[in-house]
């Protein structure tokens, strides 16, 4: 409702001595001036500018006579003072304008300004007036004044000795008699025996009283702490006349304060509490309607330490109420008890370095104009001893303070609410939630000080010139738009008293003094009348409304004396002769607006309905005709009361809006607030239906509206929407009431189901209460969102020394802002219902919602408030409503998400709780995984560990495990790799942290591959002893590869891991599954090379080549090779023709790097078993190739089908090292390129080889597995991976590994028959592999030469003896690899030398791995 801004302005007070000081300031009736007491002074002050007019100081000698002054109270003309002082005297002061037309202070415009002439009442509005006070009356009445108050043409004065005196202004008693107190009868109601008890203590006097219009009588407080309300029981004022009511339970009032809007009386009370109490309309008895204390909750270190209440006052609209204690600090609170601000916590109660500050004392304050400003004058005391000596330190005496208020054009402007921006009004300012937020972020607390300095008088807000650019940027990313209103309207209409915008929140109209401007948000410009007799001749009275492009207001006409209905067109200029004007009989107190029909609440408490149209005819306006008229003074006391009328289309029954839809638009009900009770008035629909095709719809006859029915208590604003939607019906029809401090109510439709005949016996609406931390401000309807805003403060004190002379207002204060804020309230409803057995309407209404995106987050709030609430109950629950909650959330996919996110987030003494409702943990899991869906499974791993023995959770990791690696989920793999260890090394009691959180290195063990630059398929026992010293410098690659093969390699937790890796490796070779075999072992850091050598002559084998080949050309889309028709004449036939491939690497003997690799490889074959085993320059070459990366560009710019023939096999790893670089499609073409001379079939081969050619990634994949397979020993793949890259070095190289070395026999007849096989397969059904087998038959003929020489029975008797039981007993085999586990993994160590250089780690931890379009990101919260 109202919200602090900025910093409060301090009011430069003319200095005095401490004896001087002002205590007491009180506004007159029109909040214009306001009168400052000081012990023997009496000043007037004006508003706006704030500023000092007038001393009267009494003289020394009468001073003495009369005491110190205590309190002032204005006539209801503002011409008169009363000021009560110590001795008992009361002296009237007149006030008087000097004489002439002059002021204290005229704003000063250049010459020829247009403002000076022409503008009535200018001088009035800006310039602060001269005025005289003179005393003219002074009253004995002989004893101490404890309270005076202004009652309509009387003054009322209690004094000690128990009397009411009534005193006319012109200071005579009028003839009339004291009232003694003692003679009024008390009792608890008035329907009591008139002669209820009297107060019967001599010594009872009133200590504070107030006057209540709305009620006729006082609320009051006796000086034993007792408090009452009297009033009249007839219109004369004596003692017999005067009847009593008071509360039994509060015997500790200190003051009072009376809202006449709500007819609320707040008294507060020692304990630190305000009571807040109502008259029953029936009995006259006084209900407590709430209370407004502090909780422990809230404020645990000051909730009982505040005193007493010292003050309380309501704002000049009713709105809300300030609160101040005894020992310091404010408060705010709304009509009905919810808490706004309150500065004994936060920022505004501890410095910035955690010390606490002493809370800013009260002695006296007043609201100013519309309840922009508080005036405060504050009694610092004297806290800090040293700084006594300095009489100029401004904060040791007590000065006037100027709080300043933003605050919802709700609480003057009620029509809003339908509406759903949320708006605020400030005193120049208006602040929305639309409008674009453009501008620039800056960090939060920068500008207010780099814009303003901050100098002692005024803070950066004095002169309100600070702009929406740095208050924006104030507000950190919750952006308003801040509109500055039109100065030149300010000038003379200052305080704006209402403001509106329209539905789609691109025009705001405001409305001040007289007059309204508009302004528009597309066009950012405000547009004033034309002609300022117009705008000076109108007073808007019952606030106004947007309708489509038209403002309609509620006007009083100066001139005419005149109540009128106008409504004017954005779009015209703003004139009268564009206005339609219809003239009503009495004042209109509210307006509100309702599709096609304007409400209006008149002070002679009817309401009067009117249809809007527009015409098109004349002068483009619209056309008002009154519809129908309701008296409500029965049923209303004061017209006052009335809060906001609203036209709705909600009715108690929905059965109406099934026989005839259309009435489902129709103005259904009239809801009334009247002072915080919730009226409806029907229409009634007893009598005949008339059909209403034939007639005009201008002319028929609406129907009348039934008796009014009570909602609901205790309601601040009401909510509802003329929108409709088939499929969210129970939001759009429902009304949405905000209600205080006891939350947010809605009146919810319930709906058969599909259309079946309703229950007679159910209700058809229900009303469900929930609370939400926020204070509403608007409601949006389809989205089930509360937006509201919030105080948040920024502290500055740091600036400033904390032992300089004078605290600035600066460290005093924190700056506050406004913040944007918003709710989900769905799972309170669903909840609510849910409770009341109404299932079937919360899985309507659920469903209905369910495409929303925070729905997940709906239904785990539920879940999670009512877990915590049972399970942490003290007392058993008789009927728990976890397991409903449950069974309901069940019916929704996201069941199994939102248990395991609700458990994660609570604490694990709530599980068994939890889970005793929505099921077993292991069955939720097992379901995950039917679902597939991987990551909650996870998730519920989490909770297994925590709650079941280490072998249950590894059975289910396991399971998790094997899907995972099934479904390549790499990122999944990793962390189940380390969730198993942890189980494994006994560290279960601490469970590991998320799975679903990314691993601090993403890239995992690729390191492991990328810096691989030693050969890995020698065996264990004749690796040099220079290898293992070179592994001991080197550090290890980092993530799960790094740790795995490091000091506990040989637990049998690694051992079961790797059992796992085993398979699933052994599984994706089988089924010929290439790509994702590397892809698991980049992603897993899995130790492909030497498991492909222990399994070459097994699992690695190649069983049947031809579907080896097919699969590989199908994964890895490499296109099949074809023969173009020209090529039957080609020289391929007689075998004489290269491929271009290898005449290009010819052309390019100069390339320096192929041929070293080349040359070294075959002449240093001798070396090793392997070809690339230790081969020198080579090493050489790769270790540059990895530690230079970026040198080694030129490399690769080369032509594509140049690449393709790159036999080197080391720089096919080089490749990978940069394939970031590669990826891009190549358009560089080398210079020797161009040079070559081509003839036109030479060109049709280069095209039908780029044709043949598969995507650039794959080809860079193939090359890496070709380097595995190679290093590894299994010679067959790479045959395989030669022939679909149809490269004969590859071939070349094959043979030349075969004759340096002793390869296995078996395998060798495997290659020969499997060649064999592709040559059969490639003559019958793909042609285009023959001429790239005729190219290689020279290397055909000397393999079988090979085989037939080493065809020797011994050399593979025991492979086939390993093999078969492999094929039998598939365990058996895991078995023997396992126990013969021990003394590999040495070997292994030694033979991989994981060579992991950490400033290349950092290198390359964003290259991208070839396989890494198979990685798998993993992002659940």
């Amino acid at each position: 409702m109202y919200f602090l801004s900025g910093w409060p302005k301090r009011l430069l007070c003319p200095l005095g001595s401490p004896a001087e000081a002002p205590f007491h300031v009180q506004s007159d009736p029109q909040r214009t001036f306001f009168a400052v007491l000081a012990p023997a002074r009496l000043s007037i002050w004006y508003s706006r500018p704030s500023v000092l007019i007038v001393t009267y100081k009494e003289p020394a000698k009468s001073c003495s006579q009369f005491g110190s002054y205590k309190q002032a109270e204005w006539r209801p003309d503002s011409t008169m003072i009363a000021v009560s002082t110590a001795n008992g005297y009361i002296l009237f002061f007149h006030i008087t304008s000097t004489r002439g037309d002059k002021y204290l202070y005229e704003p000063v415009y250049p010459k020829g300004s247009p403002q000076v002439k022409g503008t009535p009442h200018f001088k009035e509005e800006q310039c602060a007036p001269a005025l005289n006070l003179e005393m003219r009356k002074i009253l004995d009445l002989q004893a101490p004044i404890m309270s005076l108050q202004s009652v309509l043409e009387d003054l009322l004065v209690a004094t000690s000795d128990g009397l009411l005196h009534l005193i006319h202004w012109e200071g005579m008693t009028n003839g009339r008699k004291a009232i003694n107190l003692c003679t009024v009868p008390f009792s608890v109601d008035l329907q009591s025996s008139r002669a209820g008890s009297f107060l019967g203590f001599a010594d009872v006097h009133i200590r504070d009283m107030e006057y209540c219009a709305t009620l006729d009588g006082f609320a009051v407080v006796f000086n034993d702490g007792k408090v009452g309300f009297i009033t009249p029981v007839s219109s004369r004022f004596t003692a017999e006349q005067l009847h009593g009511v008071w509360p039994q339970d509060v015997v500790d009032g200190t003051c009072v304060a009376v809202n006449n809007k709500y007819r609320l009386m707040a008294f507060g009370c020692a304990s630190g509490s305000v009571q807040v109490y109502t008259i029953d309309n029936t009995t006259g008895a006084m209900l407590l309607s709430h209370k407004l204390e502090l909780t422990a909750k809230q404020y645990p270190d000051i909730w009982n330490k505040t005193g007493a209440v010292k003050l309380v006052r309501w704002s000049p609209d009713n709105s809300v109420v300030i609160v101040t204690w005894e020992y310091g600090g404010l408060s705010l609170w709304s009509v009905f008890g919810a808490q706004l601000i309150c500065t004994l916590g936060g920022d505004f109660a501890y410095r910035s370095d955690g010390t606490k500050k002493d809370p800013l004392k009260i002695n006296s304050m007043s609201w100013g104009a519309e309840g922009y400003h508080l005036w405060v004058i504050s009694g610092f005391g004297s806290q800090n001893t040293e700084n006594e000596s300095d009489c100029k330190s401004v904060v040791k005496q007590p000065s006037i303070l100027l709080f300043q208020f933003l605050k919802s054009a709700l609480t003057v402007n009620p029509c809003m609410s339908n509406q759903e921006q949320v708006l605020l009004q400030g005193e120049d300012r208006l602040y929305l939630n639309c409008g674009e937020a453009s501008q620039t972020q800056n960090p939060r607390g920068t500008s207010a000080h780099s814009d303003h300095k901050p100098s002692q008088e005024k803070g950066p807000f004095a002169d309100g010139s600070l702009e929406s650019q740095s208050l924006s940027t104030l507000l950190g990313h919750r952006h308003w738009h801040v509109v500055q209103i039109s100065s030149t309207y300010l000038e003379s209409n200052w305080p704006i008293r209402f403001s509106a915008i329209d539905k789609l929140g691109q025009n705001i109209a405001v409305v001040g003094k007289f007059g309204f401007a508009h302004y528009s948000l597309l066009t950012k410009k405000w547009k004033l009348f034309g002609n300022i007799t117009q705008e000076q001749n109108m007073i808007v009275t019952g606030g106004l409304a947007w309708w489509n492009d038209f403002i309609v207001l509620a006007c009083y006409n100066i001139s005419d004396h005149q109540e009128e209905l106008r409504v004017y067109l954005r779009t015209s200029n703003l004139d009268n002769a564009f206005a339609h004007v219809t003239k009503t009989q009495a004042e209109t107190l509210l307006l509100s607006v309702f599709r096609d029909m304007v409400i209006v609440f008149r002070a002679d408490c009817s309401i009067c309905l009117y249809s809007i149209e527009r015409k098109f005819d004349g002068p483009n306006t619209a056309g008002i005709q009154v519809l129908q008229e309701v008296s409500m003074s029965r049923y209303i006391p004061h017209p006052f009361l009335v809060v906001s009328v609203t036209l709705t289309s909600v009715s108690t029954e929905n059965g109406i809006t099934l026989k005839m839809p259309q009435q489902a638009r129709d103005a259904e009900s009239i809801m009334l607030n009247l002072a915080g009770q919730l009226i409806m008035m029907q229409r009634d629909r007893s009598g005949p239906q008339i059909r209403e095709k034939d007639s005009n719809p201008n002319q028929r006859k609406l129907l009348p509206f039934c008796p009014p029915v009570v909602l609901a208590q205790s309601v601040e604003n009401v909510w509802t929407t003329c929108r409709a939607n088939k499929q969210k019906r129970h939001l759009l029809e429902a009304l949405w009431l905000s209600c205080g401090g006891s939350g947010m109510k809605v009146w919810l439709p319930l709906f058969p189901r599909d259309h079946r005949k309703p229950h007679s016996f159910l209700s058809q609406r229900i009303m469900l209460p929930f609370h939400i931390n926020i204070y509403p401000l608007a409601v949006l309807f389809e989205d089930a969102l509360v937006l509201g805003a919030v105080n948040d403060t920024v502290l500055y004190d740091s600036l400033y020394t904390r032992n300089s002379a004078r605290e600035q207002l600066e460290v005093l204060f924190p700056f506050c802002v406004v913040e944007r804020t918003s709710q989900i309230y769905l799972h309170h409803i669903l909840r609510q219902l849910l409770v009341r057995n109404l299932g079937e309407q919360a899985l309507l209404l659920a469903q209905s919602c369910a495409a929303l995106p925070y729905f997940p987050h709906v239904l785990e709030l539920m879940l999670h408030e009512v877990l915590e609430e049972e399970a942490t109950s003290r007392e058993p629950i008789p009927d728990p409503l976890l397991p409903t909650v449950a069974k309901f959330i069940t019916e929704f996919p996201l069941f199994l998400q939102t248990v395991v996110h609700c458990a994660r987030k609570t604490e694990y003494a709530l599980w068994n709780y939890l889970f005793a409702a929505v099921g077993n943990p292991k069955d939720l899991f097992e379901e995950c995984l039917m679902a597939q869906d991987l990551d909650t499974a996870a998730s519920y791993l989490i909770i297994l560990q925590n709650m079941e023995v280490p072998a249950v959770s590894r059975q289910h990791a396991t399971l998790l495990f094997n899907t995972a690696l099934e479904q390549s989920k790499w990122d999944l793999c990793r962390h189940m790799i380390r969730f198993l260890k942890a189980i494994g090394s006994g560290e279960s009691e601490t469970p590991p942290s998320t799975p679903t959180a990314q691993e601090p290195s993403s890239s995992g063990g690729f390191e492991f591959f990328r810096n691989r630059s030693i050969s890995l398929s020698q065996s264990a026992e004749n690796v040099p002893a220079s290898k293992f010293s070179l592994q001991k410098t080197l550090s290890m690659p980092s993530g799960p590869s790094g740790k795995r093969w490091s000091k506990d390699s040989d637990c049998a937790e690694n051992v079961y891991i790797d059992m796992m890796l085993w398979r699933h490796a052994r599984h994706l070779l089988e089924e010929v599954r290439l790509k994702d075999l590397g892809c698991f072992a980049a992603q897993l850091g899995f130790e492909l090379i030497s498991w492909l050598y222990k399994e070459r002559t097994r699992a690695a084998r190649v069983d049947n080549f031809v579907l080896a080949l097919k699969r590989l050309h199908k994964d890895f889309l490499w296109p099949l090779p074809i023969i173009p028709a020209s090529s039957l004449s080609s020289p391929f036939k007689n075998g004489k023709y290269r491929t271009v491939g290898e005449q290009l690497l010819t052309s390019q003997s100069a390339d320096p790097f192929l041929n070293l690799e080349i040359d070294a490889g075959i002449s240093n074959v001798q070396r090793s078993q392997s070809w690339l085993g230790n081969i020198g320059p080579t090493h050489h070459e790769i270790d540059t190739a990895s530690s230079h990366g970026p040198q080694m560009q030129d490399a690769f710019l080369s032509p594509l089908s140049n690449k393709g023939d790159e036999c080197s096999i080391g720089s096919a790893t080089d490749l990978t090292e940069s394939s970031s670089m590669v990826d891009g499609d190549w358009t560089m073409v080398d210079e020797n390129f161009s040079t070559l001379s081509l003839t036109q079939s030479d060109l049709e081969h280069i095209s039908m080889e780029l044709a043949s050619k598969g995507p650039h990634k794959s080809q860079v994949q193939l090359r890496y597995l070709l380097h595995i397979f190679m290093e590894a020993g299994c010679l067959d793949w790479c045959v395989v991976i030669g022939l679909i890259l149809r490269e004969s070095s590859i071939i070349n190289q094959i043979l030349v590994i075969i004759q340096s070395s002793e390869v296995d026999g078996e395998m060798l007849q495997n290659i020969k028959t499997g060649l064999h096989a592709v040559d059969r397969w490639a003559s019958t059904d793909c042609p285009g592999y023959k001429p790239f087998l005729n190219i290689i038959k020279p290397q055909l003929q000397k393999l079988s030469e090979i085989t037939e020489e080493q065809v020797q029975p011994e050399a593979f008797q025991p492979i086939t003896v390993g093999k078969t039981p492999e094929q039998t007993n598939p365990r058996a085999e895991e078995n023997r690899s396992s126990s013969g586990h021990g003394s590999i993994p040495q070997g292994e160590v030694g033979g991989s030398s994981l060579v992991s250089r950490k400033e290349e780690d950092t290198t390359r931890a964003e290259e991208e791995e070839p396989f890494q379009d198979g990685t798998y990101d993993c992002s659940v919260s």
